[in-house]
């Protein structure tokens, strides 16, 4: 990756555009630091916590059965347009979902987990990591931030995304002994 930090720079240049500026203090945080302090950096930021966490659907359904249903959602969508996700990441993943916008020339992924993707920009924001400026980027491509946007981002960030705890009893499935053992 840091071989194309020029190649990089020259197509935010040439886009000239809002979202491509943004992008610039990223690209100079990962010019400017050695590679295995940007590993690290990237791993305490996304795999130590669900605060950054780049799964779309967690923002929404959180632990719950309804992720499953809306993982099948993104991959019926990426199918509507030719695609089908390879490798082993979720498909709610953010990178993945970026290069899905990218290949289809669609923004409808992005548009439709605005909220997740505006709680995701101002936890890391908060957290004065560098790479609040790449999800400040995919925000300022999206169709202004409408009230409903951030009335839903806000509702979300105040309750947290939901859990589902059924079938946990105090006791777990050992609740169930008695009755195998009658």
């Amino acid at each position: 990756m840091p071989a194309e930090l020029p190649l990089l720079r020259a197509a935010l240049e040439a886009a000239g555009t809002r979202p491509a500026q943004l992008l610039r203090p990223l690209l100079d945080h990962l010019g400017g630091t050695a590679l295995p302090e940007l590993t690290a950096g990237y791993v305490r930021t996304f795999d130590f916590t669900t605060r950054h966490c780049l799964h779309l659907t967690w923002w929404t359904d959180g632990d719950t059965r309804r992720r499953g249903e809306a993982l099948v959602r993104f991959k019926e969508r990426y199918r509507q347009h030719g695609l089908e996700p390879v490798g082993e990441e979720l498909p709610d993943f953010l990178p993945v979902v970026l290069e899905f916008s990218a290949a289809a020339r669609t923004d409808v992924l992005l548009r439709e987990h605005r909220p997740a993707l505006e709680l995701l920009r101002l936890a890391l924001t908060e957290d004065g990591t560098p790479y609040a400026a790449a999800l400040e980027a995919v925000c300022a491509t999206l169709p202004g931030a409408s009230p409903a946007d951030r009335a839903a981002a806000m509702a979300t960030a105040r309750s947290g995304p939901p859990r589902e705890e059924v079938g946990l009893t105090p006791y777990g499935h050992l609740g169930l002994l008695p009755v195998l053992s009658t």
